[in-house]
């Protein structure tokens, strides 16, 4: 990843939040019929924490949002015994091959072993192979909301004291 990327977490005051939470509906609002741009806006602010369950991180160039990834409790309503869920990792295109995914994965990890999660899950369509190279594990297929996805789950390393 470059050098002049930061990961910050996003606060529900930040100026990108309404662009983040954009990008997320863009690429994702088809799984909840019924959602307007404005109801992501107002739960994207929601979840933004002051760290724990739930977090948003944003990885920024300079003072471009480039892109993001959550850290949320309950991220498939039919696994809900799973808990915490990676969800909503997103960079833009244009930034996409640089790493950058990789360290908003990374750091929402972090997050999740911080506050005393030992594992993490997430689903995917189509990135498997993204995840596995970060050591994440196939656990199943399933049928999710007209799509099939693989859950995945990682051993999430103890946090450096």
């Amino acid at each position: 990843m470059q050098s002049d990327i930061i990961l910050q977490r996003l606060r529900a005051d930040d100026p990108n939040a309404d662009a983040v939470a954009g990008w997320t509906f863009e690429a994702w609002g088809h799984l909840h019929p019924g959602l307007t741009l404005e109801q992501a806006i107002e739960r994207l602010k929601a979840e933004c924490g002051q760290g724990g369950v739930p977090s948003i991180f944003v990885a920024m160039q300079g003072e471009t949002p480039v892109g993001t990834a959550s850290l949320t409790a309950d991220d498939m309503s039919i696994r809900r015994e799973f808990t915490p869920w990676l969800a909503s990792v997103f960079v833009l295109p244009e930034w996409r091959g640089q790493g950058i995914a990789s360290a908003l994965v990374r750091r929402v990890e972090a997050e999740a072993a911080a506050h005393g999660f030992e594992r993490c899950y997430l689903y995917t369509p189509d990135q498997q192979a993204l995840y596995r190279r970060l050591g994440w594990q196939d656990k199943e297929d399933v049928e999710y909301r007209k799509e099939h996805v693989t859950v995945m789950a990682r051993q999430l390393d103890k946090p450096q004291n």
